[in-house]
């Protein structure tokens, strides 16, 4: 995956947007679904009563409501609109991956790795470019040290690593 750049203003107002359509879809889709299932198969002994015994309907319903969701999201994530907002979800995915690695990962860095080195410069780049996308200031300043010093690391020994080099196959190295 390479890194690529993303306007802030557009991938905020589209994540704003499909956040708030998820949520709406979410919500109305239970409604209907539960409210569906519960005139379909509930128990309507006594309406009025706390409980009508119907909670797996309803439960039913919200497990429906958010497969089709989620179906539709993935069946447009390459949409025009979506190019942004799924960028930085692929991105999320891969620090994931990354951080779950990341242990053996630094182990590796500190023995001038050099596909170690490649991997922490692409994390750290590529948190970076999340962080500020997010208005994740509070880790900034501990993610820009950690930056100088892979820096320092890799310019101590005279190497050329780049982010640009980071292929996720290098991860299959630090299992």
């Amino acid at each position: 995956m390479k890194l690529q750049e993303i306007d802030k203003v557009v991938y905020r107002k589209h994540l704003n947007i499909v956040t708030i359509t998820l949520v709406a879809s979410l919500i109305l889709l239970s409604l209907v679904f539960g409210s569906g299932f519960i005139a379909l198969f509930g128990d309507a002994k006594d309406m009025s009563a706390e409980t009508t015994g119907n909670f797996q309907w309803n439960l039913l319903g919200v497990i429906l409501a958010a497969i089709i969701s989620v179906a539709i999201l993935t069946h447009f994530k390459h949409h025009p609109y979506l190019v942004e907002v799924y960028y930085i979800w692929k991105l999320k995915a891969l620090h994931n991956r990354v951080y779950r690695r990341l242990k053996k990962i630094k182990a590796a860095a500190v023995n001038y790795d050099i596909d170690a080195l490649i991997i922490l410069s692409f994390y750290y780049q590529s948190q970076k470019q999340v962080y500020l996308l997010d208005n994740n200031t509070l880790t900034l300043s501990k993610l820009e040290k950690d930056i100088s010093d892979l820096q320092g690391r890799i310019s101590e020994r005279n190497l050329t690593v780049s982010a640009k080099d980071f292929n996720a196959a290098l991860l299959s190295k630090f299992k």
